[in-house]
């Protein structure tokens, strides 16, 4: 079955979206699995199942479930137009761990999107983690959930988006005037 979004959030704009996902029922086995032409993000299964035929093809990308791990495309990501990493609900957060991987670990620099159950809450701690595109749910107004983004204004934590922590990014002033143990903590 294939899943189409008329448009998606890339960066932090609302554009329209050219790719289409392939996902697998119930009958349907990774070897078996017909892939069609035009730009498609098929499941890991599929990809290493029929990877010689895929690699031939231009417009391809692959997408990672929240139970696979990234080291399966590990040295490949250069075949990919798009890595995909699916949240099959809105708490399941393991795909948080998988784009952060795939970001940091295995170097990736193409576009890492969310697809599944994406909502709003969500976009602000995905982009920390590394993902640039986002599929949300169709049943919400894409325009109002890309403000998740905007969300905070700044962050303690180092991520992928910002490699020092706020206390190191931060200049204090702490003179030493007074012999208290604990000043200026």
């Amino acid at each position: 079955m294939l899943e189409s979004h008329n448009q998606i959030i890339k960066g932090r704009e609302v554009v329209a979206d050219d790719w289409s996902v392939l996902r697998l029922d119930e009958t349907e086995s990774a070897e078996s699995a017909v892939v069609p032409e035009g730009k498609i993000i098929v499941p890991l299964a599929v990809w290493l199942a029929q990877h010689d035929a895929l690699a031939a093809r231009g417009a391809i990308g692959v997408w990672i479930g929240a139970d696979e791990s990234a080291d399966a495309i590990k040295g490949e990501l250069d075949h990919f137009g798009v890595v995909a990493i699916d949240f099959p609900k809105f708490t399941d957060g393991r795909g948080y761990s998988i784009a952060y991987k795939v970001r940091k670990r295995l170097g990736y620099k193409g576009e890492l999107r969310a697809i599944g159950d994406v909502l709003r809450d969500q976009l602000f701690s995905m982009h920390r983690v590394g993902f640039d595109a986002y599929a949300t749910r169709a049943d919400r107004n894409i325009d109002d959930e890309v403000k998740g983004l905007t969300v905070f204004s700044e962050t303690y934590q180092a991520s992928v988006d910002q490699d020092l922590p706020l206390y190191r990014r931060h200049v204090r002033d702490v003179r030493v005037e007074n012999t208290d143990v604990g000043f200026g903590i």
